[in-house]
């Protein structure tokens, strides 16, 4: 172990280390939401970790443990003048030795895909980000998501996502600087989706819908939030209904990552996910 080595600790996050993790996501180019510190720390606190050189922050990494048999790992970051120093493997091996051998996905960017095949992630779905600016309208049948009964909100959004998250879920749909809605069809919940101002411009997910005729007109009412700023959603390229929704109003895929599984991939009816709630979080 070297002096470096010797001053390097990994620990919990505090709510401002996750502000401080988030800054770095910007310098990235990432484009997290302005509320996400709040938005996320609520997910698993005692999973996100920050790795700290002589007390200052210098890498990071998010661990949301779901449930035995989902976690998932994203915002794994070190700063650009401490990498290649060992300090980003001595953060991973922190996250991982909390889990164990349970199943993990991530989102990994092209380049570092073989990396964590060396971990025993194998890729399975691709995301594609898209961006543009959209004029929408909301539609009679459109519905503000908090007049939603909220367990029934969550048994929906069961059905497209491999755990329960229904504290997340809480928050996510209430935060400051977004806006959620959702169509029901009779009693029934039939899609729904929440849009959130980012670093730049506003960030869609998740649109859920039972199919694209719903999905669009979700995607439509989002937009009216942004009121002609850039819009983002990160799409998976699986479902070629949310392909050719996204392309049919122009705007541009601008950023592709491979979602990774290490175990067995969860079972999710991909048809019907438009737009994931988040790339860090799955």
């Amino acid at each position: 172990m070297n002096m470096a080595e010797e001053h390097f600790q990994v620990c919990p996050m505090t709510k401002d280390d996750l502000r401080i993790a988030l800054s770095w996501a910007v310098s990235e180019g990432w484009n997290p939401g302005i509320d996400d510190a709040d938005n996320y720390y609520i997910a698993d606190t005692g999973g996100f970790l920050i790795g700290k050189l002589k007390g200052k922050p210098i890498s990071c990494i998010l661990l949301t443990r779901y449930s035995s048999n989902f976690n998932f790992i994203g915002l794994y970051l070190v700063q650009r003048e401490e990498r290649k120093k060992g300090f980003g493997l001595k953060t991973w091996q922190k996250a991982f030795n909390l889990i164990s051998e349970q199943p993990a996905a991530l989102n990994a960017t092209l380049e570092q895909v073989k990396n964590y095949q060396k971990f025993g992630f194998k890729p399975a779905n691709s995301y594609l980000r898209y961006q543009g600016v959209i004029v929408g309208s909301i539609l009679l049948d459109v519905m503000d998501l908090k007049t939603i009964d909220f367990e029934q909100l969550c048994r929906y959004d069961r059905q497209y996502f491999p755990s329960q998250r229904s504290q997340f879920l809480s928050r996510w749909i209430n935060q400051p600087h977004g806006q959620g809605y959702a169509i029901v069809n009779d009693t029934d919940l039939v899609g729904y989706g929440v849009i959130r101002k980012a670093a730049d411009g506003f960030k869609i997910g998740p649109i859920f819908a039972d199919n694209e005729e719903i999905a669009e007109k979700l995607f439509l009412a989002l937009v009216t939030y942004a009121e002609g700023s850039p819009i983002y959603v990160d799409v998976p390229q699986i479902n070629k209904f949310a392909l050719v929704l996204f392309e049919k109003y122009k705007m541009n895929s601008i950023f592709e990552c491979i979602q990774m599984y290490a175990g067995e991939p969860p079972n999710l009816d991909w048809q019907k996910i438009f737009a994931v709630i988040s790339l860090e979080l799955g």
